[in-house]
């Protein structure tokens, strides 16, 4: 984990958190992100989409949030923005966060224990490349901090992927 975690980082954490909550009682899967200017005020929140989105595999909560904050803040701002994630962006969803421009990404559980939750589910064929990796190969610098609050965030998972069969 960087060693640059600040006050708010937990709080705002837990938000997407209940995100991701609400996401898997209305029948999506258990994943959600929200953004925060460079003082910590909330912006926006996403969850995951897979089911309102009509079964599409690629409406991560990460992706649909870097998608409507492209199209709502310049790049300049987003730069002083973090986005918080209750899992680790995959590499598509790091990818996303990169060319939206975002400048930091705090998240909950790792790509690795997400893999061992969800198994080989055909649903969520977990790419187990940690997003640093994906953003170390970016032109610009995207901090990451995580994980974070694991244990909360793999509690959001529990029983979740076996239930789905």
């Amino acid at each position: 984990m960087a060693a640059n975690v600040r006050d708010t980082d937990e709080a705002l954490l837990r938000k997407a958190f209940d995100v991701a909550r609400r996401a898997r009682e209305s029948g999506d899967h258990p994943f959600g992100s929200v953004l925060a200017d460079g003082d910590g005020n909330l912006l926006m929140e996403q969850g995951n989409g897979f089911t309102s989105e009509g079964r599409d595999r690629t409406a991560h909560a990460e992706r649909l949030l870097a998608s409507r904050a492209t199209r709502a803040y310049d790049l300049a701002f987003l730069r002083r923005c973090t986005l918080y994630t209750s899992a680790e962006p995959c590499a598509m969803c790091a990818g996303a966060i990169y060319w939206a421009g975002i400048g930091r990404v705090v998240y909950g559980q790792t790509e690795t224990a997400l893999k061992a939750a969800t198994g080989a589910h055909e649903e969520n064929p977990t790419l187990d490349l940690p997003c640093a990796v994906v953003f170390a190969a970016g032109q610009r610098a995207t901090e990451v901090v995580g994980p974070l609050l694991e244990d909360e965030a793999a509690a959001l998972q529990a029983d979740y992927w076996k239930a789905r069969g």
